[in-house]
């Protein structure tokens, strides 16, 4: 098949989803789903306390241990979490799902006239994709910093394990990756008890030291944070670069809503997260002021030197191992809709689940992510530098959600503006300061991520105009059939014996690569086959709806076959045509079909429309992307491909 673009696969499907086929919502019991996502969803959000505070406190702009400042920044960090994660993601953002999927891209699909626009990329596509590849950043650093701020808790309980902190991170850091091809259904059910020990304990060291100092529930009130920043002027804003590390994970949170449904999410965040993570900031912040001195590492110093801290070292690695999985689901889940919406090449996806299409892994985007982490840990060496580098990336996404947010509420939805405008404003309220804030750490590490997400937002663009030029191209080359059909005979040498089956993008006319054989080889099939592939938005399609049959011209042996698969089907071609010889009489021999796909060559010169350099990487992409033959599960002993030279 062409690389062409197909149908798209990510628009609303009109087709009739097969009686009593799963939805594309996680199945299970609702106390199986809630562990689960306790596993894989909250890890990232839920460990930030290892570093967060003690970055306000102590970072280059932190407070110390002034108590009106330090109830201030508590108070900021409460109201972020209140605000950003249950109202905006939890209680709004969620509420716009694709298909039960979550995550930017998705969001962007919900948009009508956007996905698939026939005139290229419009500023809100632009702006979407810069908010996707700021997540792959993100991404990136999320595991590195979790995992290293864990480890460096045997540097606080004996100074001798200093050396080995890095080394241990790394180890920690490939292991997690190489159980990634196991599944994040498997993997849930693994962490969610880790995870919910591990909220359980933070929740109880942050209850008992604010027991020993209840005073500093007066931070719970807003007053407090509006008093630190009204006061504080350009160094009050400077201290949101920190606070927002307690709500990076919010936008994986989203990514990861298609693993378990929001309703499980909902759940585990309000019945237990959200109280664990509040008791734990402010369990550290009365500890804070109820100290002296300074205190380098809050988190650790709740609980007594010796065993205790190696028993918190011990849990607190384990739960950022855990914690670096909610941005790698994020990311495949994100890497995925990607392609489906033509804005990255063909990869790998396994699915992990038979219950839920976004349960998948990705092995080369896997092995990527975990270069790019130990790369990372070995650069910076040290949580405290890596939270230069952090904030940026997910400020920057939970921004462009917001504006995503607002057009989907508005043409899709079809809210008033008098509705839709004053949602903007209140997310933007929180957005744009944090955005800001973190700008100032650039030139400290800010740069990493966004060198990220501009190479992989070049690649994006690149491919989405790449895609859409040459699905142009195809389509003027695509003859109709009664065309073709016009003095065929004359034009062949002959028929061979037996069927060839041609794979085409597109359901009307003759694809290029039949026409090729036609009038270069001049021979066909004594019967010729096109076949189509449709992916539905439904988990499976009933046997009896999975292939259609339309005899083109009986006499000169033209069929066309559409297939039709849901998510969870694979696109096997040789089982389609066996369906449709069986089930839709189609006078074809299986035992001698022949397989015909196209492979386009791209002559990177200055004359087409896409210009030399971005033709030339476009090509490079298409040449690596998966292929058609070992997607549509070809045999590989019976495909010949066909090449043509395109300059676009």
């Amino acid at each position: 098949m062409s690389d062409a673009p197909a149908p798209n696969s990510f628009a609303p499907s009109t087709y009739p989803p097969a009686e009593g086929s799963p939805a594309h919502t996680p199945h299970g019991s609702m106390s199986a789903l809630t562990l689960g996502a306790l596993g894989i969803v909250f890890g990232d959000i839920g460990t930030s306390p290892l570093y967060t505070l003690s970055e306000c406190v102590n970072g280059e702009h932190g407070v110390g241990n002034v108590p009106a400042s330090v109830l201030g920044v508590l108070s900021l960090i409460f109201w972020s979490l209140m605000m950003v994660v249950t109202v905006k993601y939890l209680v709004c953002i969620m509420r716009a799902d694709n298909h039960g999927e979550g995550g930017i891209l998705a969001l962007l699909a919900l948009v009508p006239g956007v996905v698939g626009r026939k005139g290229g990329a419009t500023p809100l596509t632009v702006l979407v994709l810069i908010g996707a590849a700021l997540l792959y950043g993100d991404g990136a650093i999320t595991p590195a910093i979790s995992v290293l701020s864990a480890v460096e808790g045997l540097a606080v309980a004996t100074d001798k394990l200093q050396p080995y902190v890095v080394p241990i991170t790394c180890v920690i850091l490939v292991g997690l990756f190489a159980i990634q091809r196991k599944g994040t259904g498997g993997i849930g059910r693994l962490f969610g008890p880790v995870m919910l020990v591990w909220f359980g304990t933070i929740g109880v060291l942050g209850a008992i030291h604010v027991v020993k100092a209840p005073g500093v529930l007066v931070a719970l009130s807003p007053s407090y944070g509006v008093s630190y920043l009204a006061h504080h002027g350009v160094r009050g804003l400077a201290i949101l670069g920190s606070v927002v590390l307690a709500v990076t994970g919010g936008e994986a949170l989203y990514a990861d809503m298609g693993h378990f449904g929001a309703k499980p999410i909902r759940i585990s965040w309000v019945s237990l997260v959200f109280p664990a993570l509040v008791l734990s900031y402010f369990g550290q912040g009365a500890l804070i002021l109820s100290t002296a001195e300074k205190i380098e590492n809050p988190f650790y110093a709740q609980v007594p030197h010796g065993p205790m801290t190696y028993a918190l070292v011990g849990l607190s690695t384990v739960a950022t191992v855990i914690a670096s999985q909610a941005l790698i689901s994020g990311v495949f889940s994100l890497t995925q809709q990607a392609v489906q919406l033509g804005m990255f090449p063909r990869v790998s996806v396994r699915h992990t689940s038979r219950e839920a299409e976004g349960q998948i892994y990705l092995p080369e985007l896997n092995w990527a992510l975990a270069i790019a982490c130990v790369l990372l840990v070995m650069n910076f060496r040290a949580s405290s530098r890596l939270a230069a580098a952090y904030g940026i990336a997910v400020s920057g996404t939970m921004g462009i959600t917001s504006i995503c947010y607002y057009h989907v509420t508005r043409r899709a939805w079809k809210w008033p503006a008098y509705k839709s405008a004053p949602l903007l404003a209140l997310f933007l309220l929180f957005d744009i300061p944090f955005f800001v804030a973190n700008l100032t750490k650039f030139v400290d590490g800010g740069y990493v991520p966004v060198a990220i997400a501009v190479v992989v937002c070049a690649l994006m663009l690149v491919w989405s105009r790449g895609r859409r030029l040459l699905a142009e191209r195809m389509s003027l080359r695509t003859l109709p059939v009664a065309r073709f059909l016009e003095g065929l005979d004359d034009r062949l040498l002959g028929r061979t014996k037996g069927a060839s089956v041609f794979l085409a993008s597109l359901r009307e006319g003759i694809p290029r690569t039949m026409e090729q054989q036609a009038s270069q080889l001049r021979v066909l099939g004594e019967q010729v086959v096109l076949l189509t592939v449709v992916s539905e938005h439904v988990p499976f399609v009933a046997p009896e709806q999975a292939v259609d049959v339309i005899a083109l011209d009986a006499r000169a042996g033209l069929y066309r076959v559409v297939a039709h698969v849901g998510f969870m089907d694979t696109a096997d071609v040789p089982a389609f045509l066996e369906r449709a010889v069986r089930e839709r009489a189609l006078p074809i021999d299986l035992s001698t079909v022949t397989y015909v796909i196209g492979r386009e060559t791209l002559v990177a010169t200055g004359r087409g429309k896409m210009g030399a350099w971005t033709e030339a990487i476009f090509g490079f992409m298409l040449r690596n992307a998966r292929s058609a033959s070992e997607h549509f599960c070809l045999p590989p002993e019976r495909v010949l491909e066909l090449g043509t030279q395109i300059d676009l």
